[in-house]
Formats: C-alpha cells, sequence, structure tokens
C-alpha cells in the first residue's frame, strides 16, 4: 500500500506509470473483495487515478521538452502549455485556472508585472488560444480542454470596480464621462460585468444618474455611452425586467429615441427592442409613448437606425394594446410608404401584416394603394415570406372592402398573380390565394348570372 505523500514525487516516467497501475490493480482489487476495506483506499486510489491521469496528459503532449514549446504559448505562472488564455488588465497573458486562483488568494497585483490591477475581468485572449490550437494540431498533440467558461466568474473585485465607477456618476463631468466609456466598453464585452447590475436594485438608477430627464442630450457623448450601457445590461435576461421597471429607464430610452446622436437613436431603439422581450414589459414600454418615437425614427430612413426601428416596433405589437397604438401614431402609412419605395420590405411586410388584424390598420391600407403594391411584390418577388404575408394581408383587405376586387381581378386577367400563388406558394399563400380566387369567381359568377 502507497504511503502518503509518496504519489507527490513519483517522476513522470514510462516506468513509474506501470508501477502506478499495479499500485491502482491492488487497491481497486483491495476494495472489490473485502467487505470491510479501509476509507483511506479509495482516496488513495483516486490519488493514483489523478497521476495516472496526469501522466495520461504528458504523454499526449509527447513529452514535448520546455524549450520546444514557444514561451508565448505558456503560462507565466504554470509554465505549462495554456488550456485557456485570457488576458489581464495589465495585457498580461495567464492560463485561466492559475490566474483565477491569484486573484481569488486576494492578490490584486499582476503577477509579472507587479503593476497594481485596475480591475480584475479576465478577457479571453482568441488569437493566442488560437495560435497553440494550430501549433498543438500541427504536431499531434492534444490540446489542453478549458476547466472554466471565464464569462461566468465574478470576483469581489469585480463589483468593487464597479461600485467605483457607478460612484463616479456622481462626480465631475470628466469623471461621468472617463466612467461612462468604460462602462460601456466593460458591459459590451463582458458578460459577466452586464449580470453584476442584477445583483443591486440601485446600479441602474446610479448609471443613469448624469441624464436628466427632458435634457438628456445636453451632453450628447456622454449620452451615447449611457444609453449604448443599458442596450448591453439589456441584453442579460435578469436585467430586462430590472431595467423596464425602473422609472428611469423607458423615459430616458424614449427621449433618447428623439434625440441625440444618430447612434444613441439606434442603440436607444435596440435596448428598446431587446427590453420588450418580455410581454410585460411590451405593456410597459407602450404605454410609455415609445411607438411615436419609433415610427418617426423609422420615417427618417437613417440606415444606421431603421431596422432598430423596426424591430423594436414589430416586437411591441405582438400585444394586441400596441396595435392600436401604433396605427393611432401612423404607422400603416409610413411603413406602407417605405415598401412602395424597395426599404426594409421583408421587415416592414411583417409588421404590415401583424397590423392588418386591426380594423382601421385594413382601411388605411386601402386608401393608400396597398393592393396594387402587394400584387406587385407577389408578381416580382423571390421570396416566399414576402408573397405569403403580401397575400394574407390583400386577403384581409377584399374583405373587408369590395371595391378591391376589380382590382384584383384585373391583375389576374392581366398576369394570373394570385393563380400561379395558388399552385406553387407556400401552403398559407396558397390556401390564402384560392380563398381569394373563389369569392373572385363566385362574385363573376353572380355578375354574369345577373
Amino acid at each position: 500500500m502507497a504511503k502518503s505523500g509518496v504519489l507527490e514525487t513519483i517522476p513522470c516516467t514510462v516506468t513509474k506509470a506501470t508501477e502506478l497501475k499495479k499500485e491502482l490493480e491492488k487497491l481497486v482489487k483491495a476494495i472489490l473483495d473485502e467487505e470491510d476495506y479501509r476509507v483511506e483506499a479509495t482516496d488513495e486510489a483516486m490519488r493514483v487515478l489523478s497521476v495516472l491521469k496526469e501522466l495520461k496528459f504528458k504523454k499526449s503532449l509527447k513529452m514535448v521538452d520546455d524549450t520546444v514549446v514557444p514561451e508565448e504559448f505558456k503560462c507565466p505562472i504554470s509554465r505549462e502549455i495554456m488550456g485557456d488564455p485570457v488576458v489581464l488588465a495589465t495585457g498580461q497573458t495567464y492560463d485561466l485556472p492559475f490566474i483565477q486562483r491569484w486573484l481569488n488568494e486576494g492578490h490584486r497585483t499582476c503577477p509579472q508585472t507587479q503593476q497594481v490591477l485596475s480591475h480584475t475581468i479576465l478577457t479571453p485572449n482568441h488569437l493566442v488560444r488560437e495560435m497553440i490550437s494550430q501549433w498543438c494540431k500541427e504536431r499531434g498533440i492534444e490540446l489542453p480542454r478549458p476547466e472554466k467558461d471565464v464569462d461566468e466568474v465574478r470576483t469581489d473585485a469585480d463589483r468593487g470596480h464597479l461600485k467605483s465607477l457607478l460612484e463616479k456618476m456622481s462626480s465631475s463631468l470628466s469623471d461621468q464621462k472617463e466612467a461612462a466609456k468604460e462602462l460601456r466598453l466593460l458591459t459590451k464585452r463582458m458578460p459577466s460585468f452586464r449580470a453584476l447590475f442584477s445583483d443591486s436594485t440601485d446600479a441602474i438608477p446610479k448609471l443613469l444618474n448624469p441624464l436628466s430627464p427632458g435634457r438628456a442630450n445636453t451632453h450628447p457623448d456622454l449620452q451615447e455611452d449611457l444609453i449604448t450601457t443599458v442596450l448591453n445590461l439589456s441584453i442579460h435576461d435578469n436585467n430586462k425586467r430590472l431595467a423596464a421597471e425602473n422609472p428611469l429607464v423607458i423615459p430616458l430610452l424614449v427621449e433618447s429615441v428623439k434625440s441625440g446622436t444618430i447612434e444613441t437613436r439606434s442603440n436607444a431603439a435596440a435596448a428598446i427592442f431587446s427590453l420588450s422581450a418580455l410581454d410585460s414589459n411590451k405593456l410597459i414600454i407602450g404605454k410609455s409613448g415609445a411607438l411615436k418615437p419609433l415610427i418617426d425614427l423609422l420615417e427618417e430612413g437613417h440606415p444606421l437606425a431603421m431596422k432598430d426601428a423596426a424591430s423594436a416596433i414589430f416586437n411591441l405589437c405582438l400585444v394586441l394594446e400596441n396595435k392600436g397604438r401604433a396605427v393611432r401614431e401612423g404607422a400603416v402609412r409610413v411603413i406602407l410608404k417605405k415598401i412602395m419605395d424597395c426599404i426594409f420590405v421583408d421587415e416592414l411586410l411583417a409588421i404590415l401584416a401583424m397590423l392588418a388584424s386591426h380594423q382601421k390598420a385594413v382601411e388605411e391600407m386601402g386608401e393608400l394603394g396597398a393592393v396594387h403594391c402587394l400584387l406587385g411584390i407577389i408578381r416580382e418577388s423571390s421570396s416566399e415570406r414576402n408573397k405569403e404575408n403580401c397575400v394574407a394581408i390583400l386577403h384581409t383587405i377584399c374583405l373587408n372592402d369590395y371595391s378591391k376586387w376589380r382590382d384584383i381581378r384585373e391583375e389576374e386577367n392581366a398576369n394570373g398573380t394570385l393563380s400561379r400563388l395558388a399552385e406553387s406558394g407556400t401552403s398559407r399563400a396558397k390556401r390564402k390565394a384560392n380563398s381569394i380566387l373563389e369569392r373572385l369567381n363566385r362574385a363573376a359568377s353572380l355578375t354574369h348570372t345577373a
């Protein structure tokens, strides 16, 4: 039986591996054969297995000598090839398990440079990871496996760093701007940092402290950084309800959709889209008056902002109450005009199809010449989804306004547009097209009989 401590000094050689296997065999036999085996035997067996695993790993590295492994592939702490390289605040790269252990022991300096760390965020070094992977592949060496997801690592130091940044939001304007830029960067790059905000109910109010309601764009660069930080935070599921139910957030987002840099307006719309993933948030946002500025932003037509505005409008209109709000705020006119101008046709047709369940929206579509536009898309588009949305809207318009049957009949006589769709469209498109054709034929029959 091996004695405690002996295994720690066993050299990693083939001979020793054989000895270890024999030792393990004895231990396992004792455990299996003896009714009242010693508990220490299982501990010893596990220790032998651990050393064997280490030997196997080193064998898989083909006993690569330290001088052969490129220096930049080795962790400065372990001096072994890195399985999960991460970058510390000082720019130095370490293997995650070893630098994390260093930090967890309370160290707040860089092991190599001895610099005091401004924060303990660990960023994956994808370039070095890829270089190590390629190097190992070329030599037939097994790539060391990462032991932990760095995105899940949260330390007291990170919380302390967040606290210090948020405190700057009540300081001078220069401090606010400096902290806002860092928060924007950290919440963009680090999921773990986004998650820290959900641990405290006062973190978001402190973040938005510099933005005065009604004057949020007093300092456009500061507004842009803070609104973009809110967008980054909204990606984390636990922050969605927390943000939307805070009395500051939605009003500031709505105000920022109206004014600020174009990036601020676009990111505010994107944040509304992200927060509206929750149905309860859709109602809060709809009641806040967000739809009108989103529709205005869509109408302005800036390429950077249009898609975010359209996405937010679509999400919000998934609940009935917001459909009515969107229609009252002029969504049909704006959306139809953009579609006629061949702008964001796919996205806007999906919104128009959704609004078609609202009576006033259908009436507006008929008045604004939607029938000719929709028939043209069915005739010329290569998108089956767009054709399906068009014929679904047409079906609703025609049921609502019989005066539009003439336009349908003329299109059908000239091009057979709906007949072709009834033969080759999606299953839903076929059903809608056939329904229109049946009514069209029935109406023609009645007219002929009369």
